[in-house]
């Protein structure tokens, strides 16, 4: 008598035999069409206003200087924000830790630790003008994620040199995927509730950006 083979395993069985490599995969995969737009056709200044266009249609907050300016201008960001207590990377510049305030420098906080920030100051790895979105790879001087998710408040430092146009454009500056990525456009909000929009169930409530311009 012949014995009925369960659903899964046929199920299984066909997914099995559907997922067997045939021929050279990567070959294959280099050959698939990709239409898409892979690079943008602004210039750099109309690229940096769309970025800047994008995050303030998102209810951030931007500001741009020079080079020279950024230790100046990262100060009057922490006090104008009404905070006092801030988190940083362990590898944040030194400039930025802008005396008197208190900083919280992540050398392995807790949780529990990091919940007392009030704010925290991170770098950014790239920014996608088209989507007016920040990523963070989470480097040293970018911060762990938890670091960029507990405050309240998130001032991130880009330079106009890590602004690109497209999503695309941002994959090939990686040398490798990031084992971890946090994709930023605008301060946290969800409406799923009622259809009310409600900001910080996600992450900080308040993002502010500083834009670098390269060379000055």
């Amino acid at each position: 008598m012949s014995v009925t083979t369960p659903s899964r395993q046929q199920i299984l069985g066909k997914i099995h035999a559907a997922t067997q490599p045939t021929g050279n995969q990567a070959d294959a995969y280099a050959a698939l069409p990709r239409p898409y737009i892979r690079r943008g056709q602004l210039s750099t200044q109309a690229c940096l206003e769309l970025l800047i266009e994008r995050l303030r249609e998102y209810d951030a907050e931007v500001v741009e200087c020079t080079a020279a300016e950024l230790p100046f201008t990262v100060a009057r960001q922490l006090a104008g924000s009404g905070r006092h207590i801030f988190a940083a990377p362990a590898r944040l510049p030194a400039d930025w830790l802008t005396e008197g305030f208190e900083w919280l420098v992540d050398n392995g906080l807790s949780d529990a630790e990091i919940e007392k920030a009030e704010g925290v100051v991170t770098a950014g790895f790239c920014a996608v003008a088209d989507s007016g979105t920040i990523v963070l790879h989470h480097s040293a001087a970018e911060g762990r994620r938890v670091l960029t998710l507990l405050p309240d408040w998130h001032l991130c430092i880009l330079r106009a040199g890590q602004v690109v146009e497209t999503l695309p454009e941002y994959f090939d500056r990686c040398d490798q995927p990031a084992a971890l990525a946090t994709y930023i456009s605008g301060p946290s909000a969800t409406a799923d509730i009622e259809m009310t929009r409600i900001k910080g169930v996600h992450g900080p409530r308040f993002l502010h950006v500083i834009l670098v311009r390269d060379g000055n």
